[in-house]
């Protein structure tokens, strides 16, 4: 699903990545844990096509992201790849169920079909009698877990998520990490995150370590 070759990348003198190589399977949960700075979060940003790198290959679902041009990695990446940050990133002005819609309306999906992905996805986070609320109206987790289901609404082939309990209290984190395994079990979901949790690393597949700009397992 992944596969990085010999990724470099350097802000100005900085060299951030020093040949770094992954490879993720359909599937898998695969976390990167390590010292902030190491790196962990460029490599996640680079291989979900949001930032650049120097040299090397990055191959997502057997996509050479160097052959798409920038309007073709936007594509892709709307249907291809779901994304789950530390803070949410909700839209405050939009309901739950408007905010989980928003990747669906960007790839072209009809409102009604939308809808109907978005509240089926919320039912089964739970959420179904949330869907009218707005982000402020959330709990901290409830809040997260809408943002799941945003980064599932175009069933991307794989989830990215940066940091994705690092703002939620220990039972909230707890309840996001179970979510981890059960969508694995349930859709098939393949993850890449990044994490200082470590009890979240210990639920993966594999923990892979950030040190130097260097991938250790």
């Amino acid at each position: 699903m992944i596969k990085g070759v010999d990724i470099y990348k350097s802000y100005g003198d900085l060299r951030v990545l020093r040949g770094v190589d992954i490879d993720v399977s359909p599937g898998e949960i695969v976390s990167i844990v390590g010292k902030s700075g190491s790196g962990k979060s460029t490599l996640m940003h680079i291989l979900g096509s949001l930032d650049t790198y120097d040299k090397g290959q990055v191959m997502v679902d057997g996509t050479d992201m160097s052959s798409l041009t920038k309007k073709d990695i936007a594509q892709f990446r709307n249907e291809k790849i779901g994304f789950i940050f530390q803070f949410h990133h909700l839209l405050n002005e939009f309901t739950a169920l408007e905010n989980v819609c928003i990747p669906a309306f960007i790839s072209g999906m009809n409102k009604s079909d939308a809808y109907a992905k978005a509240k089926k996805l919320l039912g089964y986070l739970k959420l179904s009698e949330r869907i009218d609320h707005k982000p402020n109206q959330l709990s901290g987790g409830e809040q997260q877990r809408v943002a799941v289901a945003r980064s599932l609404i175009n069933n991307p082939g794989i989830v990215f998520a940066d940091e994705p309990s690092g703002n939620l209290d220990t039972q909230s984190s707890e309840e996001l990490h179970n979510l981890f395994l059960e969508l694995r079990k349930d859709l098939g979901q393949t993850f890449l995150i990044v994490t200082h949790n470590q009890d979240l690393a210990a639920l993966s597949d594999r923990s892979l370590t950030m040190e130097d700009g260097v991938l250790i397992s």
